[in-house]
């Protein structure tokens, strides 16, 4: 092949001089130039197209413990005896062999470096191109809260990095779980991300109570995971049945020699209290005295959040606290306060008397300057969050205390209202199926007495021989829908005279009605004036009447008369 590709540049040589019969030198120069790149041009199309190195997952960064699968790959005839190895650094690395595919498990960072194909038959042989493989240590999660101090009920983000945000990672999300025996945390999924989810970010709705939470991630089908993150914490301030935490005195700041008892309370038998500052957890021991189920703050200079942690998983509220050398401090809730109650702010000087000749400020604006030695606020609202301080008023001694954060939470998060209104919802669900099955069964009862094909009439105590009469507004009602229909029967009510020797009534006897049509002779479908109906008295107890009320009776029914107008 090199031959034929020297044979046909001088070819081309020979052509160009021939059309050009002088050349400069920088001509020359240029012809040169161009004779070479077309050299190497050839030579890499030749080589790089007959032999191919890939790599699966074709990912430029790999880390610790995954695997990397090289194939070597040549054109033309692969049936020849063919034989390849597998050079790093321009180095043999992988020997002589025959199988196309060589997978590399697990993998270190000593792994990293430049791969490339050789293919040998005979004596020729073909390069592939190189492949970089940058193997790294093995990478940890960095997750991230937002807000870690929600207000109850509002919904908190996760967010979880890596540190090499290569493709193909996917995420997952764990509830920390203290484990008081090891001082430590194991790890509960969250519903919804048993497979890892695509987004690094996951969103929890409805937080209410203090908790930790876990993140990391994996790739591959056989799922290489990284290491997992720290626990990071999303903190609340109400109290709740399982776990309390109560601080005495109840303060945010504290002088460096005041003594801060910590004191757990709920549904456990053992505790533990954990503080939490600049991205480290501390337990109890390092900064003061576990009791029981009580920590007493002995070490000075002690600042972070503050919680409670029991045996069976449950977290209690949190609290700041702050342990400093000033010489004034500004006393405040650890806790956030009701809207709607009243509440106390008060500078203390480092002897423990209270001072009265302060100004007091919320978010660096002066709001109380009077001679009052406290600020109250009668009915807090959530307007009154914020940063508040105290400063002394004396020109010769302007001191200032520390900030601390005034936090107000919502009426609406209380147990009393809370608790009505699922109440008031029931009671007027209820209320309304009520009315609604009223209103259906009036309109059952209110069609069906109108829909009735019988005509139901009461007969009061005349003789045998009294006509009786058809109520007229019935008759009216029915006069087109069933007089003048064939065969149509009407019952009427006929209720018997009243024996002098017994006070009871007759029992009430019923009379069939058969209504027929007459025609005359010669007419046809032209009804007779008069229709007669057979009435037999006959007793609701099957047996016949005495003698007066066995008698035929007939009452002559006029089809077509207008109600009120009977014939003569």
């Amino acid at each position: 092949m090199l031959r034929f590709q020297s044979f046909y540049l001088h070819k081309v040589e020979e052509f160009l001089r021939s059309r050009f019969s002088v050349l400069d030198v920088k001509m020359g120069h240029t012809l040169l130039c161009l004779r070479g790149f077309f050299f190497l041009y050839l030579l890499y199309r030749g080589q790089a197209q007959d032999a191919v190195l890939t790599i699966e997952p074709n990912w430029t960064i790999f880390f610790t413990r995954e695997s990397v699968t090289f194939k070597c790959d040549i054109a033309g005839d692969k049936d020849s005896d063919w034989f390849y190895s597998i050079y790093r650094n321009d180095e043999e690395w992988l020997p002589y062999v025959k199988h196309e595919s060589y997978e590399l498990h697990p993998l270190t960072p000593d792994y990293s470096g430049a791969y490339q194909c050789f293919f040998d038959q005979k004596g020729s042989r073909k390069k592939s191109n190189k492949i970089y493989l940058n193997v790294s240590d093995r990478p940890k999660a960095v997750l991230t809260v937002s807000p870690s101090w929600p207000s109850p009920g509002a919904s908190v983000t996760l967010n979880c990095r890596v540190g090499h945000p290569s493709a193909g990672w996917s995420f997952y999300w764990y509830k920390a779980v203290p484990k008081l025996s090891h001082n430590s945390y194991s790890y509960e999924l969250l519903p919804g991300s048993e497979n890892g989810t695509e987004q690094h970010l996951f969103i929890i709705d409805g937080q209410t109570h203090t908790a930790g939470y876990v993140c990391k991630a994996g790739r591959e089908d056989r799922v290489y995971y990284s290491w997992p993150s720290e626990p990071k914490f999303v903190w609340s301030g109400d109290l709740n049945s399982a776990a309390s935490l109560t601080v005495s005195p109840d303060s945010v700041q504290h002088f460096t020699e005041t003594s801060v008892s910590l004191s757990c309370e709920g549904n456990s038998t053992k505790w533990r209290v954990r503080r939490f500052t600049k991205s480290y957890l501390y337990p109890c021991s390092s900064w003061g005295t576990m009791t029981g189920s009580t920590c007493i703050i002995t070490g000075s200079w002690v600042i972070g959040v503050f919680w409670c942690e029991s045996e069976t998983g449950q977290f209690s509220n949190a609290v700041n606290i702050t342990k400093d050398d000033d010489e004034m401090i500004l006393v405040s809730p650890v806790r956030p306060v009701a809207e709607g109650r009243s509440v106390t702010l008060s500078c203390k000087f480092k002897t423990g008397t209270v001072l009265y000749n302060v100004d007091f400020y919320k978010d660096d604006k002066l709001i109380q300057n009077d001679t009052r030695k406290e600020l109250t606020i009668s009915a807090v609202s959530k307007s009154d969050e914020g940063f508040y301080k105290c400063k002394r008023r004396d020109p010769a001694d302007g001191r200032t205390s520390p900030e601390s954060w005034f936090s107000v939470k919502l009426a609406a998060s209380g147990p009393g209202k809370a608790s009505q209104f699922p109440i008031l919802l029931i009671v007027g669900l209820l209320g309304g199926v009520v009315l609604i099955i009223l209103l259906l069964l009036f309109l059952y009862l209110y069609r069906k007495s109108k829909d009735s094909f019988c005509i139901r009439s009461q007969r009061t105590n005349q003789s045998p021989a009294t006509d009786h009469m058809i109520n007229q507004d019935e008759t009216n009602q029915r006069e087109n829908a069933s007089v003048l229909q064939d065969n149509a029967c009407l019952y009427e009510s006929v209720k018997g005279p009243e024996e002098p020797a017994n006070d009871e009534s007759r029992d009430v006897t019923y009379s069939l009605l058969e209504l027929k049509n007459i025609s005359k002779k010669g007419k046809k479908n032209e009804p007779e004036d008069c229709v007669y109906s057979h009435v037999k008295m006959t007793s609701a107890a099957g047996k016949s009447s005495p003698a007066p009320a066995d008698e035929s009776v007939y009452s002559e029914l006029k089809p077509g008369t207008t109600l009120g107008k009977i014939a003569a």
